[in-house]
């Protein structure tokens, strides 16, 4: 069986970006183990969906990429794209690790992670045992679906399935959810010609909320949604819906409360969209980790477990009180301060990973994060 110092779980956005720092540096005995290939989740995406962060070429002016994972890399400059696809960002993934000789493990599928009594961990994989000192969890989301929001949900097609939306049948679609990817599945439908109904427990499309993107519609959305027909996406804001069944004569009923305790009932002829989000690749590990009273992971200074030393966190399930790191150039912000504290633990200079805090990869004070736009 052979030993690692390290071994890092997902060949994402996360997995590839902290691999990159603990080559950096200087991290011999590590490894990626990723299930599929690197970017998977990303070669997943529907077809048409795009990043919502845009990508530009400023590193020359001290401005990392917003979808850069490595340093001296940008999505922008090798994709020549603003708003890149799943499959081109998946390409940078590759090309950074190609480039990089990052030592990945394709095709291996981890099924459980075992502290041993002596310290350290033993990975139960598709392709036998692994051990490692540290394990940084970074599997991410997009292949985890929340498929069980409420009874019924499985009469629904999650957006997370749908592999272009030309796929999808009907003229008039119901979407269940309205953040991103409810609104992403709204404007689609809606420029292939569909009337689109969709149902959304906030009020974030009518009301002016948060300024963190985490909560708050971008401004890539917003400005799509203006450029949709009069008309053609119906939005029931303030509904949340409780139970979906099959209807008398075909077709389904998804049946609704706003916030008074009104009722409504909506019939469609086809499959409601599900846009309701992510488990996330923790729940397979839940029981290494404490949660709050909110159900939360809770996380030390480090990103790391406060249940189950030397077990680290990456990517967007990422979370500290109310600032929650669920984009690429949040979560980024995290690299540093993971491998620093790996690197220490192992006896290593981390002089190499200055860098990082320069480049604003190496973020160790949240007392900075929150919201203060003020116009």
């Amino acid at each position: 069986m052979k030993s690692y110092d390290c071994l890092i779980v997902g060949g994402g956005a996360a997995g590839i970006g902290m691999g990159c720092a603990l080559q950096e540096l200087g991290v011999e005995r590590f490894g990626i183990v990723e299930r599929g290939e690197v970017g998977a989740s990303f070669l997943m995406w529907p077809q048409e969906m795009r990043m919502i962060t845009p990508s530009f070429t400023s590193n020359a002016y001290g401005m990392m990429d917003l979808n850069a994972i490595a340093l001296k890399t940008s999505p922008a400059y090798t994709l020549g794209t603003e708003h890149p696809s799943g499959e081109d960002y998946a390409h940078y993934l590759q090309a950074v690790a190609e480039y990089k000789k990052l030592p990945i493990h394709a095709g291996v599928d981890v099924t459980s992670v075992q502290p041993l009594p002596e310290g350290g961990f033993e990975l139960q994989t598709s392709h036998g045992s692994m051990r490692s000192r540290f394990v940084i969890w970074a599997a991410g989301e997009f292949q985890y679906p929340r498929l069980d929001g409420f009874p019924g949900a499985e009469y629904a097609l999650h957006n997370s399935l749908i592999g272009q939306w030309r796929e999808v049948e009907g003229e008039d679609i119901v979407v269940i959810g309205g953040y991103e990817s409810g609104a992403d599945a709204a404007i689609h439908l809606s420029r292939l010609g569909k009337k689109v109904t969709l149902i959304d427990r906030s009020g974030r499309w009518t009301e002016k909320g948060s300024s963190d993107p985490s909560v708050e519609l971008s401004p890539y959305t917003k400005d799509r949604l203006k450029e949709t027909g009069d008309g053609t996406i119906e939005l029931m804001s303030g509904y949340e819906v409780h139970w979906i069944e099959p209807a008398d004569g075909g077709g389904y009923l998804i049946y609704c409360e706003d916030a008074s305790g009104a009722s409504r009932f909506v019939k469609t002829s086809h499959q409601p969209i599900l846009a309701t989000g992510f488990k996330g690749s923790l729940e397979m590990i839940r029981h290494l980790f404490e949660q709050d009273e909110d159900d939360v992971t809770i996380l030390n200074e480090y990103d790391e477990s406060t249940k189950t030393p030397g077990l680290f966190v990456s990517g967007p399930s990422v979370t500290h009180g109310s600032l929650l790191f669920c984009f690429i150039y949040k979560f980024r912000q995290r690299f540093g301060v993971v491998a620093e504290a790996i690197g220490q633990r192992l006896g290593l200079d981390t002089q190499p990973l200055e860098e990082y805090r320069k480049q604003g990869m190496m973020l160790t004070d949240l007392s900075c994060c929150g919201e203060d736009c003020t116009c």
